[in-house]
């Protein structure tokens, strides 16, 4: 089976893994939720490589919007190579790794045990090493992913850091929204392509461009198009490409804009607005027009274009094996 064919199938795997993963996590997802009620902590300190460091990125924004607690990530290089220990106390630390081997994000674990910290692992191999260093384990509860490039995982990452956040704020409304996804996520998935194949079949880079939540999608949606399209994807904020990088759309620059219909929907259309007026060339994608709770429509796009780049991918005639080992390590 060809790599792009993988990929889809993963991806059509997903809402029914992530309502296993919601039922069987719940109970464990509300008692850490009242630990850290009681702990209050001072600062989240998320930690992951990859895939998993772009999902630590929707978490913090969505833990800083529902908690307004500061979420910092972590720079595993400071302890690893640099030999430096963090200040952790009074912290909480949510270490985020499909694999649960990475030597660096076992090292991070270890500093935060020692610190005495709480540590907070979401994780897909519940057999790894990582699950004997963490406080609390959140599985992942995605199984293997057969085209080795992280979809499932990184989606029921997602939904994990969702579920805690729900239970942490103790809200009954988004704690409902969330047991919502999986079928959110099956209607999405039947749905129409939004990328159309024949638009990137020429494309050799691009941009990927969002706000708040739709900035967190960019960075997983640009590495994405890098290792499975060999795109020279970049993620940006719409506002922050407004310092500087704009200078790109002389040369007909193409953008991916990720549009969501949540808080940052204003501002982020104005602005892609203003870069197609000064000609570049956008590709759009949204939550579909039903009524989607705005936490939770990041990840149905997300899905949508998963199973979109198996498209693009076969298309541009990429289905020789990608580069694994940064999906596996992470």
């Amino acid at each position: 089976m060809l790599i792009s064919q993988l990929i889809e199938q993963d991806a059509r795997e997903t809402p029914d893994c992530i309502k296993q993963q919601l039922i069987e996590n719940e109970s464990v997802a509300a008692e850490l939720g009242e630990r850290l009620r009681e702990l209050s902590p001072k600062f989240i300190l998320m930690v992951g490589r990859g895939s998993s460091d772009h999902a630590g990125v929707f978490g913090k924004y969505l833990i800083e919007i529902e908690m307004s607690t500061p979420v910092v990530a972590a720079a595993p290089s400071v302890k690893t190579v640099y030999s430096c220990e963090l200040n952790l106390a009074g912290s909480a630390v949510i270490l985020i790794s499909q694999s649960g081997k990475a030597s660096d994000i076992l090292s991070q674990a270890e500093m935060a045990k020692k610190q005495g910290a709480l540590c907070i692992a979401l994780v897909n191999d519940e057999a790894s090493p990582l699950v004997q260093l963490a406080d609390v384990i959140l599985p992942l509860k995605s199984g293997q992913e057969q085209a080795l490039v992280a979809t499932k995982s990184y989606l029921a990452t997602l939904s994990a850091l969702l579920q805690l956040v729900a239970h942490w704020k103790n809200d009954s409304e988004l704690i409902s929204d969330v047991n919502k996804l999986p079928t959110m996520l099956a209607n999405t998935a039947s749905e129409s392509a939004q990328l159309k194949p024949s638009t990137f079949k020429a494309v050799k880079s691009l941009v990927v461009m969002g706000r708040g939540f739709g900035y967190a999608l960019a960075r997983e949606v640009a590495l994405k198009l890098k290792q499975v399209c060999v795109i020279q994807a970049e993620a940006y904020s719409s506002e922050e490409f407004l310092h500087g990088s704009e200078a790109l759309i002389a040369d007909g620059l193409h953008i991916i804009s990720l549009d969501l219909k949540d808080e940052s929907k204003k501002s982020h259309d104005q602005q892609v607005c203003e870069f197609k007026l000064r000609g570049a060339n956008v590709s759009h994608m949204t939550p579909t027009s039903r009524y989607i709770p705005n936490r939770i429509a990041p990840l149905t796009l997300l899905l949508r274009f998963y199973i979109d780049i198996a498209l693009i991918a076969a298309a541009k005639e990429c289905d020789l094996v990608p580069e694994v080992e940064l999906s596996k390590a992470s």
